[in-house]
């Protein structure tokens, strides 16, 4: 199986070579360069290449996860743990941090749901690096007494 792989990767890097050196010149217009059929190729093994990358991250870990009863409970704690944070940054967002009516001066139509989102979205990124710098401190601490 492990030779197989080696030898599928070695014909999509040398397909990727080809299609490398088909791409468009510098100075074609963008709109022209975009249609280009390497390009256009070379997308499409990026992709395909993400998505198996993907699934087999995706597979792998789920495995390894169902395989040891307490690293499941250790997740699940992760995961209701970040979502209770989701929830409260979502508590903690007004939903009138901005003036819908400037916004839409500025060409940019929203409403109050979405601003309350957007909020939610910084409140959550502000709690998870307050709990990150803690930790980092906590163990710092740790150290320097121990």
């Amino acid at each position: 199986m492990h030779k197989i792989v080696k030898i599928i990767l070695v014909v999509v890097g040398l397909i990727g070579a080809a299609l490398w050196f088909m791409l468009p010149e510098s100075e074609m217009p963008a709109a022209e360069a975009a249609n280009n059929g390497a390009l256009n190729a070379m997308f499409a093994i990026t992709w395909l290449l993400l998505g198996i990358a993907v699934a087999f991250s995706v597979v792998f870990a789920l495995k390894n996860l169902f395989s040891n009863p307490a690293n499941l409970k250790k997740t699940l704690f992760v995961v209701v743990g970040f979502l209770l944070v989701v929830g409260i940054g979502f508590v903690m967002a007004s939903g009138t941090d901005v003036s819908i009516e400037e916004m839409a001066n500025r060409g940019i139509a929203t409403d109050e749901a979405e601003i309350k989102k957007i909020g939610a979205g910084l409140n959550v990124f502000f709690i998870l690096t307050l709990v990150a710098v803690g930790a980092m401190l906590w163990g710092g601490v740790r150290k320097m007494i121990k």
